[in-house]
């Protein structure tokens, strides 16, 4: 495992489409970094060659720097399947996933390899999302998670509790580090390559993805350790996009793939498992019909977690017949 000066035994993988000034913005700040991943992968899903201008001049930037950038295009369009083909033609011993719309604070990359290294069995790590964290949950929110976790808790950040529920890792000053956690996202993250399964991502997650990140640490994570690095920070700058455009979608996406999680990756089946999944998912909608006072926004979420239902029943019906 070669460390340079400039450098550190990374490959870092980044899927993008049609964002290249925010891609540009994302790899000015990984280049103000004091230390970049040895590898650079950009799998691009766009219309044009604006990003691949965009790779281009930070690879010129970077050229002296040891950092080699690899640019090519997506042969399949989607979040998991860029990153699949990125994966592919990695050459280091340790995979970062990087998000194209965050941007890096000081000496990001140094600490979450400092984190990776913390431990031998630590197979993946994560940088702490400034402006996306947990937060002390109220009254209602808090019995929710003791019902979802069966137990009274002092702090449920970081873990994932019954059917899927997968909640951020919270930012004190009175923590260490290096704080263990139940999942990781995909914003910042370090992988182990040997701690990583084949392939990467499966192939269930298209489009947008949702949860694919939360599939890949929980299968790494029953055999390594995670954690949150929580003095490597990030900042993500959320983009609008045609999967955010859609309320009814995303309600379904977000059912049908947390059920996915929960039966197929940590592999709850029984039917207190299922009734916590509702339990979940009629509080989020109690939330939504507060919020909204049941205006549009409720209705397009109650309407997408009815396509929801129906997806995972004849999904269910399929599998018994075939």
């Amino acid at each position: 495992m070669t460390v340079t000066a400039n450098t550190l035994p990374i490959s870092a993988v980044i899927p993008t489409r049609d964002r290249p000034a925010i891609l540009s913005r994302m790899l000015a700040s990984m280049g103000a970094q004091g230390t970049l991943p040895a590898e650079l992968i950009v799998i691009d899903g766009s219309s044009d060659s604006a990003t691949k201008d965009t790779v281009s001049h930070f690879a010129g930037e970077v050229e002296e720097r040891d950092c080699r950038v690899i640019w090519q295009a997506a042969s399949k369009l989607g979040a998991a399947v860029q990153r699949n083909q990125g994966v592919a033609l990695a050459t280091q011993p340790v995979i970062a996933f990087f998000d194209d719309d965050i941007l890096f604070e000081h000496d990001c990359l140094p600490r979450l390899w400092r984190g990776l290294q913390s431990d031998p069995r630590m197979g993946g790590v994560n940088a702490m999302i400034t402006n996306q964290r947990y937060l002390p949950p109220g009254f209602a929110s808090r019995s929710v998670f003791r019902l979802l976790a069966g137990r009274s808790e002092n702090s449920y950040a970081g873990r994932l509790l019954g059917p899927a529920i997968n909640l951020l890792p919270e930012d004190r000053d009175d923590l260490p580090e290096v704080v263990p956690v139940d999942w990781l996202n995909l914003g910042a993250t370090l992988y182990r390559r040997e701690a990583l399964p084949q392939p990467v991502f499966r192939s269930f997650f298209a489009g947008y993805s949702l949860m694919e990140d939360v599939t890949l640490s929980v299968s790494v994570g029953k055999s390594w350790k995670l954690a949150n690095v929580r003095t490597a920070r990030i900042f993500h700058d959320s983009q609008p996009g045609a999967h955010k455009k859609d309320p009814v979608a995303l309600a379904r996406m977000e059912l049908v793939n947390r059920h996915y999680v929960m039966t197929r990756v940590i592999e709850r089946h029984r039917v207190r498992d299922y009734a916590k999944l509702a339990l979940w998912e009629l509080f989020q909608l109690s939330v939504c019909a507060f919020q909204k006072r049941f205006g549009r926004q409720f209705w397009q979420r109650l309407e997408g977690e009815i396509l929801g239902v129906t997806d995972i029943v004849l999904a269910a019906k399929d599998r018994s017949s075939s």
